[in-house]
C-alpha cells in the first residue's frame, strides 16, 4: 500500500469550527473524543477508492493537511504558515454554522491559500459575502463543509442552511453540513459520503489526468518537511 500515489487537500478554517474532529472523522471513521489546538500542521491520510466501481478503480492516498491558525494572524504567521500551502490538489473549506463570521472568514482562507489578493475582486453582495466571479477561473477542487448542525434549532435550519448554500455557490463547490461527532453523516451511500467521494474523485482526476496536474505553479512536489511545524502524518 506504501506505493499507492497521493493528493494533498488543505483543510481550512478558523480555530474551533471542528477541522481537527472532522478530518479523524474522514481518516479514522471515528469521532475524536479529545480535540485539540493545531499548533502549525497536523496531516493525516485516507485511502480513497477513484472511480469506485468502475474498470477505472484505483486506490489513492488522500493527505489531509490540517492548518492551523487563525485568518486573521501577523504576516509573520501568515508568511510561515505559506509552506503549507505547496503543491495543493484541493480545498476543503471548513466553516462553523452557528458562527456567521467563520463562514465569512473563508473568502479569506481560500484568497490565503491561492495566494490570491486579500482584497477580493469580485463584488460585495448584499449579506457581506464576496461574488463568486472571484473563484471563477480557480482550477483547484473546493468542497465547503458546514459543522455542528447538531447545534442548530430546527426552527433555524432553514434560514441557516438557505445562507450556507449561497456560501458554496460562491465557490462553486458542494456542501456538506454534519455534526462531526455523528459518524451517519458520512454514512456509505448517504449523500454526503456521495459528494464526498465526488470530490475526491475530483482532485486526483485533475492531478492524474489533467494536462497540468493541477498543482500551484511554482512550487516542486516536496516530501521533506522542516521547522517542526508538522505535528503528524499517519500512513496505517
Amino acid at each position: 500500500m506504501a506505493s499507492l500515489d497521493r493528493v494533498k487537500v488543505l483543510v481550512l478554517g478558523d480555530s474551533g469550527v471542528g477541522k481537527s474532529s472532522l478530518v479523524h472523522l474522514l481518516c479514522q471513521n471515528q469521532v475524536l473524543g479529545n480535540p485539540s489546538w493545531t499548533v502549525g500542521c497536523s496531516v493525516d491520510v485516507r485511502i480513497h477508492d477513484y472511480k469506485e466501481g468502475t474498470p477505472e478503480e484505483k486506490a489513492y492516498y488522500i493527505e489531509l493537511w490540517d492548518v492551523g491558525g487563525s485568518v486573521g494572524s501577523a504576516s509573520s504567521v501568515k508568511s510561515t504558515r505559506a509552506v503549507f500551502y505547496n503543491s495543493i490538489n484541493g480545498i476543503i473549506l471548513v466553516h462553523d454554522l452557528t458562527n456567521k463570521k467563520s463562514s465569512q472568514n473563508l473568502h479569506r482562507w481560500s484568497s490565503e491559500a491561492l495566494n490570491r489578493d486579500l482584497v477580493p475582486t469580485g463584488v460585495l453582495v448584499t449579506n457581506g459575502d464576496y461574488d463568486q466571479e472571484q473563484f471563477a477561473d480557480n482550477q483547484i477542487p473546493l468542497l465547503v463543509i458546514g459543522t455542528k448542525l447538531d447545534q442548530i434549532h430546527e426552527t433555524k435550519r432553514h434560514e441557516v442552511l438557505t445562507r450556507t448554500a449561497f456560501l458554496a455557490e460562491d465557490f462553486n463547490a458542494e456542501e456538506i453540513n454534519l455534526d462531526c461527532t455523528n459518524p451517519r453523516y458520512l454514512a456509505a451511500g448517504s449523500s454526503n459520503a456521495v459528494k464526498l467521494s465526488r470530490f475526491f474523485d475530483k482532485v486526483i482526476e485533475k492531478r492524474y489526468f489533467s494536462r497540468d496536474g493541477n498543482q500551484i505553479p511554482g512550487f516542486p512536489d516536496r516530501k521533506r518537511f522542516g521547522g517542526g511545524t508538522l505535528k503528524s502524518l499517519h500512513y496505517d
